[in-house]
């Protein structure tokens, strides 16, 4: 009887986490198609309207490592449930916004909601699952991603078009709440390896401001204020470093890092993977409408194939990385990227739609077979009592590395058209500065197969 319960709290666990990890990718990934329309409304420029999505990815990012300790200490199924709350009141203010600042704020509000979600949700995977069958839920886990991803095209652009981008905020806004209360009533357990632990303030706010100033910086290179920013934020995390070093009970246990090969290469992978392709979506939405002339709900059609191809191809990588080496799996995914990456450098006017979907099809099964054999690698490779540690830092690769994808993609079309709006006057600048962003991923990308590679394999038992 008791494992017939374990059994049933593990698959509502897995639901509740798919469910979340549906939902963020789905509205981060429609509001690319929205920026259009957003930017029309309330006046932005290119660079400006890159920080609706921006603004998510960066209080996601830099908050991640600190919720993630809280959920190690005061419970993870805790912490996971207010991100839920957080998320679905900030969307409901979203669907009122009055101008793009309080957009811009707004989006901030829910990337705090989902960092307490991302910090905790494969951490109460690798919890309530054994080590046989881990690969298979993360899998699954991965899956609900990417169908978010595939949907936001399709629904998203449908939303769009039908009701306006406000619309795109109505899912979690409604959805959120529910979720939480399923949550409370079915999920009995709480898990918080480091219960009684000191939380480490000093830390966590040296670590927040640092990622702030430099990826905020980053974001708006080349400018002197934007360089001075960029050099403190790599200042203070080298102040971080030494300070966890040091601490009684650091907020990240940097050490692994020095002494655990498997989970320093795999979290470096996971880095750069996200690095070379988040924004791809972003660009290329950008292409599609403007060079090409499509409607969101068109565009979203024919980008709807790369997170399609991913969904299908996730869980099924997923699954084999519990009996073969993760390694193999996902440095063959990253080479695929690669060659996906390097065929969209030459893309101009006169492409075809049909060229870009075999493309995105490509991509698509390169970073299918990727993300879930990384992830099953980096949970596998800790202790059990660093399992919250190691989904918090997984989140952080991903987020981290989305906003560096979106700050090279900024940076290079503020060189080519400045801050200035996309007009017909600026296309062919436009042009050039995606083949340029395009042809810098493809060399990340090899540096990302050489950390796959190059991380070994072994991993610890934590049943």
């Amino acid at each position: 009887m008791q494992t017939q319960e374990k059994h049933q709290e593990s698959t509502v666990v897995l639901i509740l986490v798919m469910f979340t990890s549906f939902i963020t990718p789905f509205i981060g990934s429609a509001i690319n198609l929205a920026l259009p329309m957003i930017g029309h409304e309330f006046q932005l420029n290119a660079v400006t309207m890159s920080w609706v999505t921006m603004a998510f990815l960066l209080s996601s990012a830099v908050f991640l490592i600190p919720i993630g300790k809280l959920a190690d200490i005061y419970g993870r199924k805790r912490i996971f449930l207010t991100g839920n709350i957080v998320l679905a009141l900030a969307s409901l203010l979203a669907v009122i916004a009055p101008n793009g600042a309080t957009l811009i704020a707004l989006r901030v509000v829910q990337g705090i909601g989902s960092s307490m979600m991302f910090a905790t949700g494969i951490a109460l995977i690798t919890s309530v699952f054994p080590p046989n069958a881990r690969g298979r839920a993360i899998g699954m886990n991965v899956t609900a991603v990417y169908i978010g991803l595939s949907a936001a095209p399709v629904i998203g652009g449908f939303m769009i078009d039908a009701l306006g981008w406000r619309s795109l905020f109505y899912i979690p806004a409604l959805l959120g709440i529910p979720a939480v209360i399923a949550a409370m009533v079915t999920i009995k357990g709480e898990w918080a390896e480091a219960k009684g632990e000191k939380f480490d303030l000093q830390g966590s706010v040296v670590f927040v401001l640092s990622m702030s100033a430099l990826m905020y910086g980053f974001s708006k290179l080349p400018t002197p204020p934007a360089i001075i920013l960029t050099i403190a934020g790599i200042i203070g995390l080298s102040l971080f470093v030494r300070l966890q070093l040091k601490a009684d009970y650091p907020v990240f246990n940097v050490s692994l890092f020095r002494t655990n090969r498997l989970f320093a290469l795999s979290n470096l992978a996971a880095l750069i993977n996200y690095a070379t392709t988040f924004a791809i979506t972003f660009v290329l939405s950008l292409y599609l409408q403007y060079i090409k002339g499509l409607s969101p709900r068109e565009a979203g059609i024919l980008l709807v194939i790369q997170p399609l191809v991913m969904a299908a191809i996730a869980s099924v990588s997923g699954k084999l990385s519990d009996k073969h080496d993760p390694r193999i799996l996902s440095s063959a995914g990253m080479a695929l990227i690669a060659v996906g990456l390097a065929l969209l450098i030459p893309i101009g006017k006169e492409t075809t739609v049909t060229y870009i979907g075999i493309v995105l099809g490509l991509l698509g099964i390169g970073f299918g077979l990727f993300s879930s054999p990384n992830t099953n690698a980096i949970m596998g490779s800790v202790e059990k009592r660093y399992i919250g540690l190691a989904s918090g830092t997984v989140a952080t690769m991903r987020l981290v590395g989305q906003m560096l994808s979106m700050g090279i993609a900024t940076m290079v079309i503020n060189i080519f058209i400045g801050s200035g709006t996309i007009n017909p006057s600026n296309y062919k600048q436009f042009i050039l500065s995606a083949g340029t962003t395009f042809a810098i991923f493809v060399a990340l990308s090899i540096l990302g197969v050489w950390a796959s590679m190059a991380r070994g394999g072994k991993t610890v038992n934590q049943s």
